[in-house]
């Protein structure tokens, strides 16, 4: 089992939803912070940690990214309800791969794929951007029930011949896989419009008409038009071969044999590709992020589509003694995260914690079993400010939010998680004259900021414009 680290700081009753339930709750899940950081650090242009070691992932030619593929392995290992092939088929070359089953009809696949592989230095858009996409997807999707199966698929050799994907593929067509959909991302990160402000926002889907290529097409656009994004769809028929959907195209007798692919990155069909293409200037500063963002949370809402959500609610309401799942007539097991162990005899719907620490509930329903993301309890002990104490503002905020403490003489800490339970930022205050965040900067969207002294604490909904 893996550690949620994540928290949301309720001191006084409230209900968060841990994970989502929907497929609209799904594209709110899409974390734009997340995604940049993915990239920052797979395009070499921030350092990480890799089998605990500090690194630098400049570089991804296929014969020299065992990092990258190391890098990918251990992203995968930190999801649950996954498993993880690491797929050699050569002596360079390495898929990989995490397969979600279906618990409705696990011989139903769907492939959400990605090349991982570079020509040069850094490549961010080409293609850390789709690699980033799908890792994201398997991030929130790994903790729902789906029907259908799931595939996460990261292909190494794009760029010298489709290698990966090929092998791939047609390791599926002799098994007899039921492929029903290939979805390839391929440079998802470059929109010439300038960021901020409006523009055409295109985007490509390649598609030609075999097997249900064009009905998988369809099905993207339909998501698109049922949900809110700012984007729009350029259809391309017949779409570019040179990319990964291809090597499902062309499997057995063409096209008899053929699976179900499309190809969704930005718009060459407009022109609106790159200008660093396939060079070392293809960096993390030359993308458009809020495009970027956007194309993400269409992808994993068609995946969450396909793969047919299963509605369990993994979500925890909080009150000041009490923590209790919100999903009914099910069954239930607390968990201490900070030991990643059960507690004894936790098994009820609601769990009244003896020490303050970081909690989560295993819910099974039917054939359906989800964990919720970890709650932070920190009330035992701690008395909360009055309202007449604190006064956090302006809120809504644009720029700088403000916050002021009656009587206060000691340190104050000021801690923001967004929606999510990411923290977002800390700050440490000792001069009531720096009493403030800066938050022009942040994406718009509802965050908590929790304030606390050595003996008093509180919780706040913000909202930044």
């Amino acid at each position: 089992m893996k550690t949620f680290k994540t928290t949301i700081l309720c001191l006084f009753a409230c209900v968060y939803s841990s994970y989502a339930q929907s497929v609209q709750d799904i594209i709110d899940e899409v974390n734009v912070d997340t995604l940049n950081l993915i990239v920052r650090e797979f395009s070499g242009d921030i350092s990480t940690v890799v089998d605990g070691n500090t690194v630098t992932i400049i570089n991804r030619q296929q014969s020299n990214n065992d990092l990258a593929a190391d890098y990918l392995v251990q992203k995968f290992e930190s999801l649950d309800n996954i498993t993880i092939t690491d797929q050699a088929f050569n002596s360079n070359g390495r898929n990989i791969i995490a397969t979600q089953l279906g618990k409705t009809n696990p011989n139903n696949i769907y492939i959400i794929c990605a090349h991982y592989d570079s020509v040069a230095d850094y490549c961010a858009d080409d293609n850390a951007t789709g690699t980033a996409a799908v890792l994201e997807a398997a991030r929130i999707l790994s903790t729902q029930c789906l029907d259908n199966t799931i595939v996460y698929a990261l292909w190494d050799e794009e760029e010298i011949g489709l290698n990966g994907s090929s092998f791939y593929a047609n390791q599926a067509f002799n098994n007899g896989d039921n492929i029903l959909g290939v979805l390839n991302l391929d440079m998802i990160g470059y929109d010439s419009d300038p960021q901020g402000q409006s523009g055409d926002n295109e985007f490509d889907i390649d598609y030609i008409n075999v097997a249900n290529s064009s009905g998988m097409k369809d099905d993207i656009i339909n998501v698109l038009n049922s949900y809110t994004f700012d984007l729009s769809a350029i259809e391309v028929n017949p779409g570019t071969t040179n990319s990964d959907h291809a090597s499902f195209w062309f499997v057995g007798n063409f096209p008899n044999d053929a699976y179900s692919a499309v190809l969704l990155g930005e718009s060459w069909e407009t022109n609106d590709q790159t200008p660093f293409y396939h060079s070392s200037g293809d960096r993390y500063s030359t993308l458009d992020l809020p495009y970027f963002h956007e194309l993400t949370k269409l992808v994993t809402a068609y995946m969450a589509t396909v793969g047919g959500l299963i509605d369990v609610d993994n979500g925890i309401t909080q009150t000041v003694t009490t923590l209790t799942a919100n999903q009914a007539s099910a069954s239930y097991q607390w968990i201490n995260c900070d030991t990643d162990l059960p507690i004894s005899g936790a098994t009820s719907q609601s769990y009244i914690p003896t020490v303050n620490g970081s909690y989560a509930v295993e819910i099974t329903s039917g054939s359906c079993t989800e964990l919720s993301q970890c709650i932070e309890f920190s009330t035992l002990g701690l008395d909360a400010f009055l309202a007449s104490e604190v006064s956090v503002f302006p809120n809504p905020v644009k720029t700088n939010l403000n916050v002021a403490i009656s009587n206060n003489t000691e340190a104050i800490a000021l801690d923001l998680f967004d929606v999510s339970g990411k923290l977002i930022s800390q700050k440490r205050i000792t001069n009531k004259e720096n009493m403030f965040l800066q938050m022009k900067n942040m994406s718009s969207g509802i965050y908590f900021l929790k304030v606390s002294s050595s003996e008093k604490s509180g919780a706040y909904k913000i909202v930044k414009e």
